[in-house]
């Protein structure tokens, strides 16, 4: 489950899909989930957003949210693409983060990045393509979220 942040506010500029299922949805899906599926716990996808997403009371409040539904979390560098205004948080936050989680009980692991170098991770594929994606106004949310989370 792509997470990305532990509020319904944050969660709406990260993952506008939150609007239509906020997180109290979400969770009550998860949970719905677990009764049937073969699964005893929910992976958490949660991408690192330098000063966005990463601080230790999102770390806090993540442990809240998801207090009664077993799971455990990856932990996803951000991989920055021109014009986003967004960076990877260091890794000293990601372990920092990280750490608040386990310290709770929450099995997490921290993802390494691939590809980066060459423009080549996930949702970086370099080359000259036409834009089927809304490019531009994709960008121009993450700039408004960069300037609303200075």
């Amino acid at each position: 489950v792509s997470l990305h942040a532990p509020t319904d506010e944050l969660r709406d500029r990260l993952v506008p899909l939150n609007r239509k299922y906020p997180l109290a949805e979400l969770m009550a899906a998860c949970k719905r989930y677990l009764q049937r599926a073969p699964r005893d716990f929910i992976t958490f996808e949660y991408v690192m957003i330098d000063r966005v997403n990463d601080e230790p009371a999102h770390a806090r409040a993540l442990i809240d949210l998801v207090a009664d539904v077993p799971c455990k979390f990856n932990l996803i560098p951000f991989n920055p693409f021109p014009g986003s205004g967004l960076a990877r948080s260091s890794q000293e936050r990601v372990h920092r983060f990280a750490q608040i989680l386990s310290s709770s009980g929450i099995v997490t692991t921290v993802r390494r990045t691939r590809g980066d170098d060459i423009d080549a991770a996930c949702g970086q594929l370099a080359g000259e393509v036409q834009d089927r994606t809304r490019l531009a106004e994709r960008q121009a949310k993450v700039m408004m979220l960069r300037e609303e989370s200075r």
